[in-house]
């Protein structure tokens, strides 16, 4: 079949590579357009476009997705399939309806739970204990189409979001060739999502990542797991933001006001919450590298009894 492919992160490149290597042609693919990223704004291809430069594929880069000089050239590649991982942006039904075998997602999350922009984020701050893949023909809602394969994958007691997103991209690459194949063979057999049962998985800002010392110990914990490598947990010490790149469940406590510092000793760390406590384990204090609780230590002094904050100290 000839395949256009939609994708822009790292998550989506297991995808298009499996693509290359199962016999279909892929004809063209479309990504976000060139952005600057970081200090010098320098402008960054997306790992993607980077894929498709080395292999010689044409790339389309709209900044609108119904910009008909986009459009026109997207019917003259003339797709039978256009298959999704990542793009980014939402299709209009003028890209959904081009292909005659229909618009396939690849989707991190075991639909119709997790429907949005942050299906492995939100796994992982919920403390669910396994997600997966799942391919679906695309519709007008969000992540609301019929669903076609699916494959469990578990998260473990250790996982970041950043650490669970390269395993489900390799088995949505695997899982997007295998219902090309099904799809090519006339065996899919699309099945409605249950709306009642979805969840929400809304995509993640900045500010998401300021640390809620009310909440429990266990649920601060899944959270910097799940907001981990962005947009980061974080919390004010002493004024000073930290990056709480690490943390662990620590021991009960009782009477202490949550966010403060309940133990300090070489190398531990604890915090009250709403209900225990947190364990610092890896920090990154502003202006400086990731480090250990102990490292930090070792060079700084931090006191019992002060308090941890989500918003920077009011000045004047």
């Amino acid at each position: 079949m000839r395949i256009v492919f939609m994708g822009t992160p790292d998550f989506a490149v297991p995808s298009l590579e499996a693509l290359l290597t199962s016999g279909h042609e892929v004809v063209g693919v479309v990504t976000q357009p060139d952005r600057p990223k970081g200090r010098g704004q320098e402008v960054v291809f997306s790992p993607v476009k980077v894929v498709c430069q080395r292999e010689g594929i044409p790339v389309l880069q709209p900044l609108k997705m119904k910009d008909p000089a986009f459009l026109d050239a997207l019917r003259q590649w003339k797709p039978d399939v256009i298959a999704v991982t990542a793009y980014g942006r939402i299709l209009p039904p003028a890209i959904l309806t081009l292909p005659p075998r229909g618009c396939i997602n690849v989707h991190g999350s075991l639909l119709p739970k997790y429907r949005g922009a942050g299906p492995i984020q939100w796994a992982v701050i919920r403390g669910e204990q396994e997600t997966g893949i799942m391919t679906m023909f695309m519709a007008e809602g969000m992540d609301t189409g019929d669903m076609l394969l699916q494959e469990k994958v578990e998260i473990r007691a250790d996982d970041t979001a950043g650490t669970l997103a390269p395993r489900l991209a390799e088995v949505g690459g695997r899982l997007l060739v295998e219902t090309l194949r099904r799809l090519e063979a006339g065996t899919l057999m699309p099945q409605p999502q249950d709306d009642a049962l979805a969840t929400m998985a809304p995509l993640l800002k900045k500010e998401d990542g300021a640390v809620d010392w009310t909440l429990p110990a266990a649920e601060i914990a899944n959270r910097v797991r799940g907001l981990s490598p962005w947009p980061g947990a974080y919390t004010y010490v002493n004024g000073e933001r930290w990056v709480l790149w690490r943390v662990a469940v620590g021991a009960a406590v009782s009477g202490a006001v949550p966010g403060t510092v309940t133990k300090v000793s070489k190398d531990r760390v604890e915090v009250a919450t709403g209900d225990g406590t947190v364990q610092l384990v890896d920090i990154q204090p502003s202006n400086s590298r990731r480090m250990t609780i102990a490292q930090y230590l070792a060079g700084h002094r931090l006191v019992e009894g002060i308090s941890l904050a989500a918003v920077p100290p009011a000045q004047g």
